[in-house]
């Protein structure tokens, strides 16, 4: 019986588990789905989707104390993000140019892009779908993604039509 066990383990120790997870939540974010194993997806589903309401609470705090916090503490849940300082040659003098990593530009994105996009939804971010087996070992694939923004619709659309196929005519009153 499998009583209070509440994670897969994957076959990992704890600290290869949690870099495999934070791997795939910044990838999910940065690229908006990833596509993975069914284990790793319903695994990676509850983890994104907890930093995901940690940026909704951040972008909605009344204090920049609050929000920097939560911005703390969501970037726990992506890869170490430290810029890298890359030189190249440029007419005839270096030039540094810096360039972010993973952890860094999945967190912007999060609290700049997607977080907003979630401002009214309680959550249920993500979407699995089944791909079908992985040819090689028959594993059964999935992809994960953001949902996308719901789109609005325009007031013509949402009226009433006004007449039909059956509908009767009115006769012009005299």
């Amino acid at each position: 019986m499998r009583h209070r066990v509440s994670h897969r383990k994957l076959g990992r120790t704890s600290e290869h588990r949690k870099a495999l997870l934070r791997n795939l939540c910044t990838s999910l974010i940065i690229e908006e789905g990833v596509t993975t194993t069914l284990a790793k997806a319903k695994e990676l589903r509850p983890f994104a989707e907890r930093a995901i309401t940690l940026a909704r609470h951040g972008n909605a705090a009344e204090t920049p104390e609050r929000g920097l916090s939560c911005r703390r503490l969501a970037a726990g849940y992506f890869i170490g993000g430290h810029g890298q300082v890359r030189f190249r040659e440029h007419k005839k003098e270096p030039v540094r140019t810096f360039e972010r990593t993973g952890g860094v530009r999945a967190l912007k994105k999060l609290f700049d892009e997607v977080a907003p996009r979630f401002a009214t939804r309680p959550g249920g971010y993500t979407r699995i779908t089944k791909l079908g087996w992985r040819k090689g070992d028959g594993a059964p694939m999935a992809k994960i993604e953001l949902i996308p923004a719901p789109v609005e619709k325009k007031a013509a659309e949402t009226a009433p039509k006004k007449g039909g196929l059956f509908s009767r005519k009115k006769k012009p009153e005299a």
